[in-house]
């Protein structure tokens, strides 16, 4: 009998409830008397629309913020997923990583201190074998090497576990983060987009990591495909509540459009059966069959159709035109050498690539994070048509772009991209300055811009708003050939769905960084694979270049 009640203590731990959780911000209403669980063994994603309340509700499940109305119950020990890439720049990697067990790493400090001193009292003695004792129990004396082991599975090599966080680049930072989550066997973790910035093969890390996570996951990602492979359940915000469905976001969407449309289709026929019980009431109201009427009052108002709350899922429109085809070959290269600068000086990442692209492909770049895909986006737009970003060049080699050429190019920083300090119509007319006020208004409706939002200023965008403006661009300039450099990082998955769609109609020649494996595998003709012996050049899809891996 005992290990049953151990296991439902553990159980009960590791649990995660919310009761009657209430957050407005004025007349706005994120979510409404939520009250829901999130159990052990299980992993959740939560889903909803950018502004649905994502964050927020994942901040309140941390204790990071108050809800306005309700409780939460939680573990004692969350893993979470800082969202500050900056607050640890004085530390090592390595230490970064240890802090994200607190107890352990507060004991680490205090009993340093008190070790450091050239005497120590009897009560400090005895506080330092007290200290000695919680550095046991958190399996402080590994605590190195376990944080190791994390950062070795998310590609973060070992010369740099010594370095301070300030030394090492921004994707790199996000993945000691997301370490430092991992670290320290929490009995539930809360992930916030945890993929941003991560390659395939740390993504994949990433899921067997969580697939054999004993306690509770909560995520939030874009990333369907993670979301599919990893969660066994889906909270999604919507209707100002959370509804939580079983299996992944396809299952969770395909039961929803179910229950959407049995509901629906109900309420028709309760309004044609209304319709024809009203219909008699009005007949024969004054005449002599009132027992007959009054039945038919009754049921009409047994009838009433189920009230369906609106949804607060907004999709983008996203359709890429193109306004002349180019020529046959849309580019040629030889001997491309691309470089970036280290803490350490010039690291060469591209040495020597040769290609040529024709009209109409579809490329995929893939490989590790640092291993050239954004060198050689910038190598080869340094003298691109139509290419205003500044700051691109080319360190050898030789590149022409095809006949009648225009390029659209959505940069991995793209809020350099945008000037500050304009209002975002006048900052997209000038990419086609020949549009009326409306087809500018129209197309920002098409990424969800409404009504007077067009005037808002640049520098107040939030991320994904940037991001959705960046969209806005390249669909006024119709380019013969897109380069997105990871396009998909601030959106919601709606649009990141409606990205997918628009560039598998995409005519033109693309040339695509992403990490999204949904769309390497839907969009890709070609692929260019980023490896330590050079970039693998692979003519088909995404699934013919699996195979040929396996093969191989």
């Amino acid at each position: 009998m005992g290990l049953p009640l151990i296991r439902l203590r553990i159980a009960e731990i590791s649990l995660i409830a919310t009761q009657n959780i209430t957050m407005r911000y004025g007349s706005r209403i994120l979510f409404e008397n939520v009250n829901t669980m999130f159990s052990p063994s299980r992993r959740y994603g939560l889903t909803g629309p950018n502004g649905s309340g994502k964050s927020t509700f994942m901040k309140i499940m941390s204790g990071e913020l108050e809800p306005q109305i309700g409780i939460v119950q939680r573990p004692k020990k969350i893993g979470i997923l800082s969202q500050d890439q900056f607050a640890f720049d004085n530390f090592r990697v390595i230490d970064t990583v240890i802090m994200g067990n607190r107890n352990l790493w507060a004991a680490l400090q205090e009993r340093d201190t008190l070790y450091a001193k050239a005497e120590m009292s009897d009560q400090e003695g005895i506080r330092v074998a007290e200290l000695e004792g919680i550095v046991a129990e958190e399996d402080g004396y590994t605590a190195e090497s376990d944080a190791a082991i994390l950062l070795d599975g998310l590609g973060i090599l070992e010369q740099l576990h010594d370095r301070k966080m300030s030394e090492i680049q921004g994707g790199q930072k996000v993945r000691v983060l997301l370490a430092q989550s991992l670290f320290g066997n929490p009995q539930a973790l809360l992930l916030d987009e945890p993929t941003n910035y991560l390659d395939l093969q740390s993504i994949h890390w990433l899921e067997n990591f969580l697939n054999d996570f004993k306690g509770t996951v909560i995520v939030i990602s874009h990333d369907r495909y993670f979301l599919n492979n990893i969660c066994t359940h889906i909270a999604d915000i919507d209707y100002q509540t959370i509804i939580q469905y079983t299996g992944g976001y396809d299952d969770m969407v395909l039961q929803k459009t179910q229950i959407r449309s049995r509901i629906e289709s109900e309420n028709a026929q309760k309004e044609k059966k209304v319709a024809q019980l009203n219909e008699f009431i009005s007949r024969f109201a004054a005449g002599t069959r009132s027992s007959q009427v009054n039945s038919r009052r009754k049921e009409v108002e047994r009838l009433q159709p189920n009230e369906l709350a609106r949804s607060n899922i907004q999709r983008p429109y996203i359709k890429f035109d193109i306004e002349k085809p180019g020529g046959k070959y849309a580019i040629e290269f030889e001997g491309v050498k691309k470089g970036y600068k280290t803490p350490d000086g010039h690291l060469s990442v591209i040495k020597g690539f040769t290609g040529m692209v024709q009209r109409g492909e579809h490329i995929v770049l893939m490989g590790r994070n640092a291993s050239g895909k954004s060198s050689l986006l910038n190598a080869l737009l340094a003298n691109g048509p139509s290419v205003t970003e500044k700051g691109l060049k080319l360190d050898a080699g030789k590149v022409k772009w095809g006949h009648e050429t225009s390029i659209g190019y959505f940069a991995q920083d793209y809020r350099d991209s945008i000037p500050k300090g304009i209002s975002m119509i006048n900052w997209l007319w000038q990419f086609r300055p020949e549009a009326s006020i409306e087809d500018i208004r129209g197309v920002l409706g098409q990424m969800l811009f409404s009504g007077e939002e067009g005037t808002k200023k640049t520098d107040i965008l939030s991320g994904g708003e940037a991001c959705r403006l960046m969209f806005c661009k390249l669909m006024l300039q119709k380019p013969n050939i897109l380069v997105l450099d990871e396009p998909t990082n601030h959106l919601d998955l709606e649009s990141v769905i409606a990205l997918n769609m628009a560039l598998q109609k995409y005519p033109g020649t693309l040339l695509l960084v992403t990490h999204d494996e949904d769309l390497i595998d839907e969009v890709a003709t070609r692929t260019w694979h980023f490896t330590d012996k050079g970039v693998e050049d692979f003519n088909g899809s995404y699934a013919e270049y699996l195979k040929y891996t396996k093969q191989s």
